[in-house]
């Protein structure tokens, strides 16, 4: 921990640096992705202070769409598209994920029950045919497919789409080797950028 900290107290030493970031935010992209702690969005895409509006969730799930019941994950999502305007939004899943892998293989998350309901009640399970495989890839690429179909499905997205405003990107990261993927349509593979 003193490392961070160290870090923390030097990082406010230099307020000529972000004096800008208090004028507000007008980010392009939101990136939803997993809560996992070797996926660190700045890093991955070399993004600057008011570049990326994350949204990070067990999973990189994005909850069906109902406005009766808001969450904060449909919060994020509105107020990235209908406030700031972002023009792109990627979903960005990744090799090695514990939740993707818990819910191929079916594991016992009674020891966990807000991690399984969460899990229950927001992710289809994806297509996997090979669920011992440790890095899932297969797995979380129809899960980020699936992240995708369910932006489709809020009206704030949908709206944008029709008008031609936003783009949906669907990534993958191998957190073992550092490679990004993107979902090409015209292959319907995922590809390196």
């Amino acid at each position: 921990m003193q490392p961070l900290i160290d870090n923390a107290r030097m990082f406010g030493q230099r307020p000529e640096e972000f004096a800008r970031l208090a004028e507000g935010q007008s980010p392009d992209v939101l990136f939803i992705t997993c809560s996992d702690s070797r996926v660190v969005p700045a890093l991955i895409t070399g993004a600057r202070p008011g570049e990326l509006f994350e949204l990070r969730t067990a999973g990189n799930v994005v909850p069906p769409y109902a406005s009766a019941t808001p969450t904060g994950e449909a919060a994020t999502i509105e107020y990235a598209v209908q406030v700031l305007g972002v023009k792109h939004v990627v979903v960005c899943g990744h090799s090695h994920c514990g939740a993707v892998g818990a819910v191929v293989r079916h594991d016992d998350l009674t020891a966990v029950p807000a991690v399984r309901d969460w899990l229950a009640h927001a992710a289809d399970e994806p297509k996997c045919s090979d669920p011992a495989d440790p890095t899932v890839a297969e797995a979380v690429q129809h899960h980020v497919l699936t992240q995708l179909l369910r932006l489709r499905s809020y009206p704030c997205i949908e709206k944008r789409l029709e008008a031609g405003e936003l783009e949906l990107h669907g990534w993958y990261y191998e957190v073992h080797t550092g490679v990004v993927r993107e979902h090409r349509a015209e292959s319907d593979a995922f590809e390196t950028l």
